[in-house]
């Protein structure tokens, strides 16, 4: 459009000039003015087109950049969206390997139970020979406990086994030798009577009580020593009042705590634990 309007501006020109001898001096100063006024709107129009093409240019540049923006932006959310998807299905494994791992570990506590209540019926038939007031036989926290009172087992004050001692301790270590996959822990307890005699006190009493029970099993009925130990409670543990003579007679006792072992239990616990780390 400027370019017809600059042609056209050339073309009054030379008209202007061509005719200028023949037309009055007043007309031609109106021309005149006319082409100058032309020549400055058009001068104003390729401004305003020079502006124009300037304003876009830019919205051009900024387009291109809100382009690169926009693209860069679905690329990061792509990629999140990508790595929060892997996260998901890696979340999802780990959850189905607990899973796996707390059934085995709810199956081997199941087993553990069994094999404790086997193992606790088993230490009563053998023992269906002996009195309640002699020894008792039960479970507590998955384990055995075979609690012998002093009058079957000891003479007051001693760590000498009684011969009916030793009749129950190898009806005992029969069980223990056909289940070898047993611990046996042997306690002594005494009630709170000072010791006179003998022993220092309590504690020297009820450590060479189990200690001859130890000897018994492992020497005499061959029970594996690497799965016993011995030790002594003293006074400590009582199950009754010792203001009673009753009370006191229930307090001196040795308990044999037998416990089947955890080793495969342990082994998922221990496993499980080092994953989660």
């Amino acid at each position: 459009m400027l370019k017809n309007l600059n042609s056209l501006l050339t073309l009054l020109t030379v008209l202007i000039l061509f005719t200028s001898s023949c037309v009055p001096k007043r007309q031609l100063l109106s021309a005149e003015e006319t082409i100058d006024k032309l020549r400055s709107d058009s001068t104003q129009f390729a401004n305003r087109i020079s502006k124009l093409e300037g304003n876009l240019s830019d919205l051009e540049s900024r387009r291109t950049a809100l382009q690169q923006q926009l693209e860069a932006t679905r690329k990061e959310a792509t990629s999140r969206l990508q790595d929060a998807s892997s996260r998901l299905n890696m979340s999802q494994e780990q959850i189905a390997d607990q899973q796996r791992r707390l059934e085995q570990l709810q199956s081997l506590i199941d087993q553990q139970k069994k094999n404790t209540e086997l193992l606790r019926s088993k230490i009563t038939d053998a023992l269906v020979g002996f009195n309640s007031n002699e020894l008792t036989v039960s479970t507590k926290n998955g384990k055995v406990y075979v609690s012998l009172q002093e009058n079957l087992l000891f003479p007051s004050g001693s760590a000498v086994v009684n011969p009916k001692g030793k009749q129950a301790l190898g009806k005992l270590a029969d069980v223990l030798n056909s289940n070898p996959n047993i611990n046996v822990n042997i306690e002594g307890h005494t009630d709170s009577i000072p010791m006179r005699g003998k022993f220092e006190d309590n504690w020297a009493l009820s450590v060479g009580r189990s200690t001859a029970i130890v000897r018994i099993l492992t020497d005499t009925y061959k029970v594996d020593p690497t799965r016993v130990t011995a030790s002594g409670r003293s006074k400590y543990v009582p199950v009754d009042s010792n203001s009673t003579a009753e009370g006191r007679g229930k307090n001196r006792r040795t308990e044999i705590i037998l416990e089947p072992k955890l080793d495969e239990l342990m082994q998922l616990i221990q496993n499980g634990n080092s994953t989660g780390q």
